[in-house]
């Protein structure tokens, strides 16, 4: 078959669409510099930000490339070393990152004018200069990429940067945008959370500003994080660095061939980056570089523990030869990817299994955990919040000799304060409602109940005066708010003919003697604790029927 003189045309216009339209996060863009970087076999990045000039550049010390690799590999839209059949780097055997070789056009979502200077060791630089101005212009002209030649270098740039630089590549960013609005502080720890790839060569170093980044940029996430899970049995310095959990590790197991980690903190509010609008999240990483953020969002449950949770999932099988589950902007996964939604549902399974343990956790330290955990009910919770905020208010002092004693105790007291608050106002409004009751429908006191006022008025009376107190203790002074539910219940139901039948007076005298020892802050045994859980679904049955007009 013979060929026709015809050929494919590209205008510049695509730039817009695969590259400077693409990219919306700073981080992803840097990323993608210090991914080349990687897959040049550089040991140390250099990230330097001049914010007073609005310039920032990116410098490493790899492989670099010679004039005909420029033309050749790095102006080529879409040359990827993996085409060529190549998965690691030569020299270190490092995977390679690059895939679709349109990474490279990110560089010119944040900078009016991106300036590329690379040389191999013992040569010269070469490079070039992509003006935005310019290259809009092109593309308003429609132009093809042969139409637009690069600008020459301005070595002017680099001085102070190619001193001791035998081989790698500088990259000079002017006329930034909005992006050093970041501190250096915030940029370090973006990138300590984005990239873990020391786990795949530990020489592998990012420096800002000549500042190292480090796990230690990180040391306020880490200082906040209460409980941790380990997948597969995970390890790196940021886990070794977590010093201040409340309990040891828990263990999860995956034969899907991934590692990581998913943590909580003690406050969601802690997840946040501080500085900058970033949230630490539970995120993909594939070959050390971050694939996907919230990878969680896939799967959402707007249950409670999920704003407390952040982590890393680290499945470098998703990367093989052949495959591609990545989207062009590598900011996400190919969603139908098999491996992907392999990866997912093993995270459903494994959260449930997390938030039952976070609520359990949270509830033993005494603090809110998962209302919609069944473990307790919301009722039981409430108690256990309120116990949790009054005792901070009775524990000593740091420096205080017996402080660890007294926090014993306070632990001690906690299952039977939160029993005890629940019970308390299950009692406060069963009684109550029926006094209101028998308001209502103006049932009068028995003479066995007026007698039993009047002994408790007595009483009343003389302790008032023993305390030397003149003034009113009770708001309401009426005859029934001196009885309890077993005289309650004699005035507020018909027991003539009820024979042996159950009734609000027999469960309200079988409450009685427990119902005291919670009015004195005594503490229950476990039978009087069942007893006293049984025999008030009775009562609060038999209330709610009475009050609401119902027949028994």
């Amino acid at each position: 078959m013979s060929k026709s003189d015809f050929q494919f045309a590209i205008s510049l216009s695509v730039l817009n669409h695969l590259g400077r339209n693409l990219y919306r996060n700073f981080i992803t863009v840097l990323g993608e510099a210090i991914s080349n970087s990687w897959d040049a076999d550089a040991k140390n990045v250099w990230i330097d930000i001049d914010k007073d000039n609005s310039v920032f550049s990116i410098k490493d010390d790899g492989d670099g490339m010679t004039a005909k690799d420029f033309q050749s590999k790095f102006l080529k839209i879409g040359y990827s070393k993996r085409k060529e059949g190549l998965t690691n780097t030569a020299g270190r055997g490092r995977p390679y990152i690059g895939a679709k070789g349109i990474g490279k056009l990110a560089l010119l979502s944040c900078a009016q004018r991106v300036s590329v200077f690379t040389k191999t060791e013992g040569t010269e630089y070469v490079g070039g200069v992509i003006d935005n101005t310019d290259l809009n212009d092109a593309i308003k002209h429609d132009l093809n990429p042969d139409q637009y030649p690069l600008e020459a270098l301005d070595f002017e740039l680099i001085d102070g940067l190619s001193d001791d630089h035998d081989q790698g590549t500088i990259i000079v960013f002017e006329e930034t945008k909005e992006i050093l609005r970041v501190s250096q502080e915030q940029i370090k720890k973006l990138l300590a959370m984005s990239f873990k790839f020391s786990l795949l060569d530990e020489e592998f170093n990012l420096f800002v500003n000549d500042e190292q980044v480090t796990i230690g940029d990180l040391k306020d996430l880490s200082d906040k994080t209460e409980f941790l899970w380990l997948i597969n049995e995970y390890d790196d310095d940021y886990i070794q660095g977590l010093d201040k959990l409340k309990e040891d590790p828990s263990a999860i197991t995956s034969d899907l061939g991934l590692k990581g980690f998913i943590a909580t903190v003690i406050k969601p509010s802690h997840t946040k980056i501080r500085g900058t609008e970033e949230r630490a999240t539970i995120d993909l990483f594939v070959n050390g570089r971050l694939r996907e953020k919230n990878i969680i969002r896939h799967t959402p449950t707007q249950r409670v523990p999920e704003s407390y949770m952040y982590g890393q999932i680290h499945f470098d099988f998703m990367d093989q030869t052949g495959t591609d589950p990545f989207t062009s902007s590598r900011e996400g996964i190919v969603e139908d990817d098999e491996n992907f939604q392999s990866l997912l549902k093993f995270l459903k399974k494994i959260l449930q299994k997390i938030f039952d343990e976070w609520d359990k956790l949270r509830l033993a330290r005494g603090e809110e955990g998962d209302d919609e955990n069944k473990r307790k009910s919301k009722k039981e919770r409430r108690a256990s919040g309120l116990y949790s905020a009054a005792r901070e208010e009775f524990k000593p002092d740091d420096d205080a000799p017996d402080k660890k004693l007294v926090n014993g105790w306070l632990k001690d007291l906690q299952q039977d304060a939160e029993f005890n608050l629940s019970s308390y106002v299950d009692c406060f409004l069963s009684e109550n409602l029926v006094r209101k009751y028998i308001n209502e429908h103006g049932i009068e006191l028995p003479k066995r109940s007026q007698s039993e006022v009047t002994e408790w008025r007595k009483r009343e009376k003389d302790r008032k005066d023993e305390a030397g107190i003149s003034f009113d203790v009770r708001r309401d002074d009426d005859d029934l708010s001196y009885l309890g539910m077993d005289f309650l219940a004699h005035s507020a139901e018909e027991t003539k003919d009820k024979g042996k039948m159950p009734s609000l007076v027999k469960d309200a005298t079988s409450y009685k003697p427990v119902r005291n020892v919670i009015g004195h802050t005594g503490l229950l045994s476990d039978i009087a604790k069942q007893h006293l859980s049984v025999t008030f679904q009775n009562i609060k049955a038999r209330v709610i029927n009475l009050v609401s007009g119902k027949k028994t």
